[in-house]
């Protein structure tokens, strides 16, 4: 089947169930400042699934577009992609275990409404229980009956663990299995230990297709015995559903949610290549169509590494034309690095293959055209996009050749050290692989270990960089921003105050033009309520309040009532701004008469009186319960 066919089938199969198609969103989010990009399904119905009302019902269906930029490294193997479509189904407080995996069954074993793959290669998993919630045996039995009804043994087998389970293998007539916190439970913040007081989450049910029911494929480095969640190749995730029922509780313990929610998704890749019965998702027809119009040469095609190369063009000129569409440009920071990473990465192993650049020309036009149908917006910017990509190949390729020949000044002695290895990566944009390679050709050894020191060292500078720029919301430090970041803060707290405590931020961005803040509430703000938010704020910049920075355990921060983002993870010593009252200071804060506290990394004004006069420009709303305000400083 084509990934075309099996999206629509999809569609038109749970619309008949009672859902309706929403639209994907932007692979740049427009209301979340603590992620770069959309990387699930479920990531732009949040609000919906903690309580809100969606204008469309309480069954929704579409596919989402989705960018996971951890991926960039992995891609090279058969399954990993960077850019894929997550098919996604939704009850928000509708229907329950019985209805979705018995859907999901159908759509996956019926031939004419679905998918058509044969029962008998589906395997699945469920949660086995840990930190106080209880085994699945729900969906246990559940599971029992769908197979039962198609003539197939599905005995239950208890793994708990990845470690136990290649000690123990499967067993004749075994066919759902079960898993503990780390597999088959979900939460934004992963295992139940580390998710935050409120937050939602739940079990999950996965199912997997096995590409290989003799069991030759397994490998023996991945453990004595294959099973499910095995990372040998034999079998592949093509779908998970999430019973969202549970909230943690200030005590660590859960609590049933007032609202149950299934959150289903599945990678239409994968769910592609299930369907031709291959493991290799650069089979599928999409990367088909984008492959045959690479020009290269018979030599490239059967040199060593060639299949890896390949892999990396087809995945990351796709993932890079979607980007583009969706309204990145290159650029060294922010979501245009990872775009500029992604066409850079796209050139060095175009170069490699030996292809051209009217090759590229016509990959790019394959992509666009492929989806066109689906995405509109890829037609009607098909000009744009073919430009960048272009220009950016353009200016690469010197760089390129200049990365060539530093690689050749920082070869001595037939070895280059893993710092050289890394500066190339970083300044030239050659991943690990390239140099390898060159290394290879000529006889050179390369330090591996060195390289993913430095690489590490990079890695968590970055998640360092990322969390203070992006999930404070910032665009820079700049020292109007700074104002403004202030001046957030007293608009949160003047919120409270005239709306009511209920009011809670649900993302921010603040430039040095202007603060942007979204915030639960429903209904639209009446003008006196407005003025009287803008009288708040002024007053306490007028009273001059010191704005006192400090670290604390988390516990105590939250005992406090220190505002925080929802959902958001924390380390257990939390940074924390407070402002006010008059005479606080770092040594002496004052919690219990301060105005507002939150948990933040900075940076702030140390008084409030160097913010300015603040001014509301707009307030709107941009989802059912969620409002948003702009405003500047005079």
């Amino acid at each position: 089947m084509t990934s075309g066919g099996i999206r629509k089938k999809y569609l038109e199969f749970f619309k008949a169930r009672g859902h309706v198609v929403i639209p994907s969103a932007s692979l740049v989010p427009e209301n979340d400042p603590t992620t770069l990009f959309t990387g699930s399904g479920m990531q732009p119905l949040v609000p919906y699934l903690l309580g809100a009302v969606h204008p469309e019902g309480k069954r929704l269906v579409n596919s989402q577009k989705s960018f996971r930029a951890e991926d960039i490294d992995e891609v090279g193997d058969n399954r990993h992609t960077t850019f894929f479509e997550m098919l996604g189904n939704w009850s928000l407080g509708d229907y329950w275990k019985e209805e979705q995996l018995s859907w999901f069954f159908e759509f996956l074993t019926d031939k004419e409404k679905g998918v058509g793959l044969k029962p008998e290669n589906l395997y699945v998993t469920v949660f086995s229980g840990g930190e106080g919630i209880g085994r699945d045996d729900d969906a246990i039995g559940i599971w029992k009956k769908l197979f039962s009804d198609v003539n197939l043994s599905a005995e239950y087998a208890e793994m708990n663990t990845e470690e136990a389970a290649a000690e123990r293998g499967m067993k004749s007539g075994e066919r759902i299995f079960g898993y503990g916190v780390k597999k088959n439970w979900w939460s934004r913040s992963g295992v139940p230990s580390k998710m935050p007081i409120g937050e939602p989450g739940g079990p999950d049910s996965e199912v997997f297709y096995d590409f290989d029911p003799s069991g030759k494929m397994h490998d023996l480095k991945f453990g004595e015995f294959c099973h499910p969640n095995c990372d040998c190749g034999r079998f592949m995730e093509i779908g998970n559903s999430v019973f969202m029922e549970y909230k943690k509780s200030e005590d660590g313990s859960f609590e049933k949610l007032k609202q149950r929610n299934v959150d289903f998704g599945g990678g239409l890749e994968r769910i592609t290549a299930a369907s031709n019965n291959d493991p290799d998702v650069f089979h599928i027809d999409i990367f088909k169509k984008e492959l045959s119009v690479l020009d290269m040469s018979p030599e490239a095609w059967n040199e060593v590494g060639a299949e890896k190369k390949i892999r990396v063009v087809l995945d990351h000129l796709r993932a890079s034309i979607f980007l583009i569409g969706d309204g990145v440009s290159p650029s060294n920071k922010g979501q245009g690095y990872v775009l500029r990473k992604l066409l850079r990465r796209t050139a060095l192993f175009f170069d490699a293959i030996k292809s051209d650049s009217h090759s590229l020309e016509r990959a790019t036009n394959a992509i666009i055209v492929s989806y066109s149908d689906v995405y509109e917006n890829l037609g009607i910017q098909s000009t744009k996009i073919m430009e960048v990509v272009l220009e950016e190949f353009s200016k690469f390729s010197a760089t390129i050749k200049q990365g060539l020949k530093e690689f050749e000044t920082r070869t001595v002695a037939n070895s280059i050290t893993g710092k050289d290895a890394f500066d190339l990566y970083q300044s030239y944009g050659f991943p690990w692989e390239m140099t390898e390679e060159l290394a290879k050709e000529r006889g050179i050894h390369v330090d591996r270990v060195a390289f993913e020191a430095e690489f590490q060292k990079h890695r968590d500078l970055s998640r360092t960089a990322s969390a203070g720029t992006f999930k404070g919301g910032l665009a820079d430090h700049s020292e109007k921003t700074t104002r403004l970041h202030t001046a957030h803060h007293l608009l949160l707290k003047a919120l409270q105050l005239t709306l009511g405590t209920q009011v809670k931020q649900r993302g921010s961005n603040i430039t040095s033009e202007r603060l942007r803040m979204d915030f639960s509430y429903d209904g639209k703000l009446a003008d006196e309520q407005k003025k009287e938010v803008e009288r708040i704020v002024n007053e306490k910049i007028g009273e001059d309040l010191p704005v006192i920075h400090s670290e604390m355990p988390k516990a105590e921060a939250e005992k406090l009532g220190a505002e925080h983002e929802f959902g958001q993870k924390y380390p257990e010593r939390v940074s924390v701004y407070s402002v006010g009252p008059k005479g606080a200071t770092p040594e002496s804060p004052q919690f219990e008469k301060a105005f507002s506290i939150e948990f933040c990394g900075g940076p702030h004004v140390t008084h409030t009186g160097a913010i300015g006069k603040f001014r509301i420009l707009k307030e709107e709303a941009v989802a059912a319960g969620i409002r948003r305000i702009r405003g500047i400083i005079e």
